[in-house]
């Protein structure tokens, strides 16, 4: 357990029980993810640049991949990890989803940043 010493405790619970799953962090006792360029900074926009789930700055235009499998309201399949999504905006969403994108198959939504990385 001395890996968890360098890791920093959950954002949401405060837990010290934090782990690492590929890009994210995981806290284990409330089920929070986050992602190491979002636990250095207090927010991913705190300088008003949106970030990745692994640290790269977006920009309108650009394409993302979605790097967790995601449920859809109303979907009975959601969005699958390694799905491309093209021309992204960036907007000033509600709850941390600050992407605005078309999706096939699912048509206008929006994302977060932490759950995509830049293609």
């Amino acid at each position: 357990m001395t890996e968890n010493e360098n890791l920093p405790p959950c954002p949401e619970c405060s837990s010290a029980y934090t782990y690492e799953m590929g890009a994210l962090l995981i806290c284990p006792e409330c089920g929070h993810e986050w992602s190491h360029a979002s636990a250095e900074p207090a927010g991913d926009t705190e300088d008003g640049v949106i970030r990745d789930a692994v640290g790269n700055v977006l920009a309108d235009g650009d394409s993302v991949t979605v790097i967790k499998s995601l449920k859809v309201k109303g979907s009975p399949t959601g969005i699958k990890a390694g799905t491309k999504v093209r021309n992204i905006r960036l907007v000033n969403g509600v709850d941390g989803h600050d992407i605005d994108c078309k999706i096939d198959g699912f048509g206008s939504m929006q994302l977060k940043s932490s759950v995509v990385k830049k293609s």
